[in-house]
């Protein structure tokens, strides 16, 4: 940028400075050739108004293509500048991944003897199994997650998480509440290995299994998130569903968008599910577009859901309205739920309120208005004291 903002008034300078004195010389030599024939007449020649006029215009010429060619000089330096970055990320090391989990799908088969034992299974199932690469044994999947004593920091001089301690049983519903950057966002990148958790910080296990041993892969397909920001892609609504799902057969979109509640303003558009989105869907409402978000996750039908502010763009009659869809997409389900609107989380089997990485309370939606502490001064919007 210094140098592509230098050689422009630098050229553009010259050519000025260059048509200033010659103009300047020629009106010079002609005014003493007319004034003494004799005297620079071998220099002056015929020279006259016209003849400067010609030549000064040829001086526009001739600069003209020097100040093109800075401009494309400008042009290569952005074009190398941005390479400089592409080839940085192009070089750039993979992320390490040493898990030998991977998931796969199974069934229970009893053998001769009568035991009942996971085989592994090329066909979808319904069930789902963690396989062990090393020796082919199969873990069934349930979902389980428990957080044992961990402490994060995306900077080592700035802790996150403090002795942060979760247990979320199979089906379990997990509320996560408290004011911006409590650190509930930073929760859930750790269950998703977006980070990994130091040995000497703590442990985060799914099924009994060290988070760090599943591959990023695999624990990521198990995982349906629906995030605060919704990204859609330029297609058909249909197609914008079925990435929760690539196999998804329409009936299984149809039933997933009426999950979602979404059915109905998608019949009313003009194409209905064929209707062409464009702009990361910006013909479409906030509240519209993470509505097909949820039924992204619905048609993925994942065994670990994560909710992170899913409903903050959807109008409190809408929230209605998905309400026991999400109910029903969420039962059977490990979810862990990430809200300001705290309504969506009244019936969570367990709420934990964050504050500063720390958890400060937990229970039930009627034991922490019970206890008259953070999570009902959140609730009612009532005023209370620091030692309250």
């Amino acid at each position: 940028m210094t140098y592509g903002g230098v050689m422009g008034p630098i050229t553009n300078n010259m050519s000025h400075a260059q048509y200033a004195i010659i103009a300047i010389v020629s009106c010079v030599f002609m005014v003493l050739g007319d004034s003494n024939p004799n005297v620079l007449n071998w220099f002056t020649g015929a020279l006259n108004l016209g003849t400067i006029a010609a030549f000064l215009q040829y001086t526009r010429s001739f600069s003209q293509p020097i100040s093109m060619m800075t401009q494309q000089a400008n042009s290569v330096l952005n074009a190398l500048a941005g390479a400089e970055r592409i080839f940085a990320i192009i070089d750039e090391e993979s992320e390490v991944d040493q898990g030998k989990y991977t998931l796969v799908n199974a069934f229970e088969a009893t053998d001769s003897s009568g035991k009942v034992r996971l085989v592994e299974s090329f066909a979808k199932t319904g069930t789902w199994a963690w396989k062990n690469q090393n020796d082919g044994s199969l873990i069934k999947m349930q979902g389980e997650v428990v957080f044992n004593n961990v402490t994060f920091g995306y900077k080592k001089e700035k802790t996150i998480l403090h002795d942060i301690c979760i247990h979320a049983k199979p089906g379990m519903k997990i509320a996560l509440v408290g004011s911006t950057g409590s650190g509930k966002t930073t929760t859930i990148n750790l269950l998703s290995r977006f980070y990994d958790v130091e040995s000497q910080n703590g442990s985060i296990t799914f099924d009994g299994i060290p988070l760090n041993d599943i591959s990023k892969d695999a624990l990521r397909k198990s995982l349906g998130m629906v995030q605060q920001n919704t990204h859609l892609f330029t297609g058909t609504i249909r197609d914008n569903i079925r990435y929760g799902n690539l196999d998804a057969s329409d009936a299984q979109i149809y039933d997933a968008a009426k999950l979602a509640n979404a059915d109905y303003f998608i019949t009313h558009l003009d194409n209905g599910y064929d209707t062409v989105i464009t702009g990361d869907g910006s013909s479409l409402s906030q509240g519209q577009r993470q509505l097909l978000a949820i039924a992204r996750a619905a048609v993925a039908n994942p065994p670990v859901l994560v909710l992170d502010e899913a409903t903050s763009s959807i109008d409190t009659r809408t929230e209605k309205l998905i309400e026991q869809g999400m109910d029903s997409l969420m039962k059977g389900r490990t979810t862990f739920v990430i809200a300001h609107r705290l309504s969506t989380v009244r019936n969570a089997d367990e709420i934990i309120v964050l504050e500063h990485g720390h958890i400060i309370e937990r229970g039930t939606h009627e034991e922490l208005l019970a206890a008259k502490g953070r999570y009902h001064h959140l609730y009612t919007g009532n005023q209370i004291t620091i030692d309250e």
